[in-house]
């Protein structure tokens, strides 16, 4: 008999939450296989069994559970019983795949025995009233009741009138619509998890602990769609991932932290504290909330290496298995409601960090381009930022940074606005 206990999913957690069993109690699981997931205020895991046998379980979902606590047993002599039967019913299973199946000839012969008679006064409108000489003149032509209905294209008032005379009055005549009764009212109740409680609180002290604001910018994404469809299939083949947004976005704001670092910023006690390095939060969307796995060392990555990177967090995030420390340490954070259909919005701070890039969607719109109107492809960008450490120069110049590098991304490879400004030194 085993026992599986409840791991530490970090540093200052004495207590999780059991959030839900995967198997069933009593019943037989494999070695390895992930039998309950667990979350904290911090993280979701999974419990894994450590090897076969019966399970016994000991905690129900949706109670809270320290850190260390016995979850469940595993009787691991269980186990090669279990697989002797299993093997008996899957031979049982493969020899009843072997052996043809007999055609059921019953239906047919029912089919074709059936009178002629019969299959003529069958019809889904029963209720259809139909005189004797009517009935003597549908058995003559061989005309059932249905094709009678189906053929009749125009009805007049006699026809209406003579069906008000013999269709019972109220809701349940037989051509009207019945009506839907209503569903009663009520509430559902559910739970909070201890992670979406946290996640409350944080988002309430960003708010009463700094002095957020918001500064907006356009930026024209054609020369930015024209490289992914143009080298779309070359990057696919040589590195085996798709060519995104989010490669280009992450990549001009680490280019852009270099003009303000400010923006790179976060505050500890009486101190402004400035990495240098630049470890980029991605907002990902997963069945238990928003999730913002990091990047560590975004600066010195290119574009495959980050597009690889943002895949394997995104996966293991939305998979439940991503780790405390692949979500913590962020310096800077980016988030994308433009998958969402999003226009516009302020998103809010990732504490301790100072400030959080948001995308949108991308929509062709008309926009002025030496002294013409053009149809481009515009994206609206935001920043939101504590204005205890970053000023409005910085706030928006970082901004402009960004439209800059994504506007010519050849650019973010000289960190300037064209190879001029590099051979002139200016």
């Amino acid at each position: 008999m085993i026992e599986i206990k409840i791991p530490t999913p970090g540093e200052s957690i004495t207590e999780v939450e059991l959030t839900s069993w995967y198997v069933a109690d009593g019943s037989l699981v494999d070695k390895d296989q992930e039998i309950a997931e667990i979350e904290s205020d911090k993280a979701t895991l999974t419990l894994v069994a450590y090897e076969a046998g019966k399970i016994q379980i000991l905690v129900n979902e949706g109670d809270t559970i320290a850190v260390g606590s016995v979850a469940c047993t595993i009787d691991t002599q269980i186990k090669s019983e279990a697989k002797s039967d299993s093997g008996k019913s899957t031979r049982k299973e493969d020899d009843k795949k072997k052996e043809p199946e007999q055609p059921d000839f019953s239906q047919e012969q029912e089919d074709k025995t059936e009178p002629a008679s019969q299959k003529e006064t069958t019809s889904s409108y029963d209720n259809i009233k139909v005189t004797p000489m009517a009935k003597k003149l549908m058995k003559e032509k061989k005309i059932s009741v249905d094709e009678i209905i189906e053929g009749l294209k125009r009805l007049s008032t006699k026809e209406v009138r003579a069906a008000m005379e013999v269709l019972p009055k109220g809701p349940t005549s037989p051509l009207l619509p019945a009506t839907t009764p209503k569903s009663p009212r009520k509430l559902d109740h559910k739970k909070m998890s201890s992670l979406r409680r946290k996640l409350s609180a944080r988002l309430v002290s960003v708010k009463n602990e700094t002095a957020m604001l918001t500064t907006f910018n356009e930026v024209d994404m054609s020369q930015v769609m024209q490289l992914r469809k143009k080298y779309q299939k070359q990057f696919i083949e040589k590195h085996g991932i798709k060519l995104g947004f989010m490669s280009f976005f992450t990549k001009a704001v680490t280019q852009a932290i270099k003009h303000h670092p400010m923006v790179n910023s976060f505050i500890d006690q009486d101190e402004f504290v400035t990495p240098n390095y630049a470890d980029i939060g991605i907002a990902v969307q997963t069945p238990k909330g928003l999730m913002v796995p990091v990047i560590r060392d975004a600066e010195v990555l290119s574009l495959p290496d980050i597009e690889k990177k943002l895949m394997h967090l995104a996966t293991k995030a939305r998979d439940g298995k991503i780790s405390l420390d692949e979500m913590t340490g962020g310096t800077f954070t980016i988030t994308n409601g433009g998958v969402f259909g999003s226009m516009l919005s302020t998103p809010i701070l990732n504490p301790p960090q100072s400030a959080i890039l948001g995308m949108h969607n991308i929509i062709d719109r008309p926009v002025a381009i030496t002294d013409k109107v053009e149809i481009r492809p515009m994206m609206y960008i935001a920043l939101s930022y504590d204005h205890r450490i970053i000023d409005g120069k910085d706030s928006v110049g970082f901004l402009v940074k960004i439209k800059e590098f994504i506007e010519n991304p050849h650019s973010m490879l000289f960190d300037v606005q064209n190879p001029d400004d590099l051979l002139l030194e200016l």
